[in-house]
Order: structure tokens, then sequence, then C-alpha cells
């Protein structure tokens, strides 16, 4: 189902609200030939007291870290973005939805030089099931190790959650496809795990939980922290290390986080069976503890939810 059957009403645009079909860009807009973008992916999910978004503050930050780094100011604060955020949930009527910010340089003039181009941002909205599939989370899905590698340090910045990165990402996202896997595990540039085309990378072993740290150019995700944060409440120890790639081989269980992935067990690695082959106890458990919080089951003791009405 294409983004036509899933359109909301309106699309936030530098301020204002503009239809969906008619909120457009011109061709010669810098972001087109150059990349000059940063985005977010937010879930905004349903719960008993209405819709709530997941770590709003967390990915405004990221979303004005991400634009600092390529030297954008945006042209609105935290607290504009936060509500304009909430606002065009409302409008749109959503239950539940996921929500795409993004900051780009717009039309004025071309050549790599950015400068004289305006900042502009928006924010959109729609329904987005299952990242991986409706039935990824119990069954887990089938992975491969990409032949192409994470950029190095120095080249693309992995911190910012830039458009140009993600072409990176389409590389190892199409060629895992062609071989018949649902996602590719991309190595960093010195043959270490880093990452999934847009999800962070956990490995299980002997009850230990392991995952790249920063400087396996991962982006600094905010469901990997979220995960972490609640094994360590569970007394499940969490290290971020260097990984080799033979790791996932002999893991007991592997998963894939993110804010569009949530928490999806990995069954199989290169056609090497983890595990069971299925969502795994550790897993299993996290996902829970999550999905608790966020469907607003369980206490939200991290104020991780932000309700919208």
């Amino acid at each position: 189902m294409g983004l036509e059957e899933k359109k909301a009403d309106f699309i936030w645009l530098n301020g204002n609200y503009i239809p969906w079909d008619e909120a457009r860009i011109h061709i010669c807009s810098h972001v087109i030939h150059y990349g000059t973008g940063v985005f977010e992916g937010i879930r905004c999910y349903k719960t008993p007291k209405g819709p709530a978004i997941f770590r709003m503050q967390e990915h405004t930050e990221r979303l004005f870290n991400s634009a600092k780094i390529y030297r954008m100011e945006i042209p609105f604060t935290h607290d504009q973005v936060n509500a304009a955020m909430q606002d065009i949930i409302r409008r749109n009527k959503h239950d539940e939805c996921y929500i795409r910010p993004i900051v780009y340089r717009g039309y004025n003039e071309l050549g790599v030089n950015p400068f004289n181009c305006p900042v502009d941002i928006a924010l959109i909205t729609w329904y987005w099931g299952k990242y991986l599939g409706p039935e990824a989370l119990e069954q887990g899905v089938d992975v491969m190790v990409s032949s192409w590698n994470r950029m190095s340090p120095n080249t693309f910045p992995a911190m910012s959650k830039t458009c140009a990165n993600y072409m990176n990402s389409q590389l190892i996202k199409m060629e895992a496809i062609k071989y018949g896997f649902v996602e590719g595990i991309a190595l960093d540039v010195n043959g270490f795990l880093s990452e999934g085309s847009g999800e962070n990378l956990f490995v299980v072993r002997k009850g230990v939980i392991h995952t790249p740290p920063l400087h396996a150019t991962i982006l600094p995700g905010i469901t990997r922290d979220t995960i972490i944060t609640l094994a360590r409440e569970m007394g499940i120890t969490v290290v971020e290390t260097m990984m080799l790639r033979e790791m996932l081989y002999i893991a007991d269980e592997v998963f894939f986080t993110g804010s569009a992935a949530e928490v999806t067990p990995i069954r199989s690695v290169d056609k090497i069976q983890i595990g069971a082959g299925k969502c795994g106890p550790i897993t299993k458990k996290l996902q829970d503890a999550f999905f608790a919080i966020i469907e607003g089951r369980a206490e939200d003791r991290h104020g991780w939810l932000t309700h919208v009405r």
C-alpha cells in the first residue's frame, strides 16, 4: 500500500497547514540535486489516553543536531516544532501514525554551496504498519550481511540522520531484497558489525546483550537507547562493543531496533539459523516491556510518551 492510500489531510510546511496534494517543492530545490536534508522518523501510538508521541523531545533534539552538523539553522524553535507535531496529529485526526519531520535546503540557486538556499521544514504524518512485515515481531526476519559497507568516519557524519546517508541504506536494502532477504546488515569500513539499512543491531550471547558503539558509524538510535535502558533495568548486561561478523552466526538471539522496525527479531543471517529460528526469550522480554509502555499498558516511568489529547 503506497502513500496515496495512507495520506493525511494536511502537511505542516514552514508553519502553514497545506492540503496533502498541494504540498510540493520546486524541481530546482537544493535538496533534490544535492541531498541537503535531514529528517526524523517518529511513532505516535494509540493508547487508552489517546494518541501519544514516543520520545518526542529526543527526536526533535536529534533533528536539530542533524541540522546543526550540516550548518542548517532551523527557522523554528524546539518548542514550536513540538507544538506543531502535536497539532498536525490533532488536525489529521490520527489515533496512531508515523511522523516524518524533514528539514531541507529549498529553492533559490543550484551549486554545491548551499548557503544561499532557504532552510525549509515540513511535518508529514501517515499510517505505517509493521515496517518489516506483520509477522516479523513474532516470527523474525531473514537477513544477509551486505556487500555494501557503512561510510567511514570523516566522510559522511553517521550521527546526522541525513537524506544523503540513506543512499547507502538503499543500496543495502535493494541488494537484500534482490537476493530474497528482508533486510541487510552492513559492516563498517574496518569490517566490524555496524547496523541495518534503517535499524540498529543487537546480538545476544550467553545472556549478555552486545551492540555496536557509535564509532562503528551507527546512527544513535532512540529506540536503541530505549532498549538499552529497559534491559539494564531488568538486570541484563548490555555491552557496547565492536563485533566481528561471525558473532551473528553463533549468537543465541539477534534483533533490530528502530522507530519503524520497533523491536524485530532476526531468525537467520546468510541462511544460518539464529537460536530457535524465531523470537528468542530475551528479545521477547524486551518486546513485551517496550510495547507495554508505548501502548499505555504499563507505567511510563521515564516520561517517554507525549499525549496529544
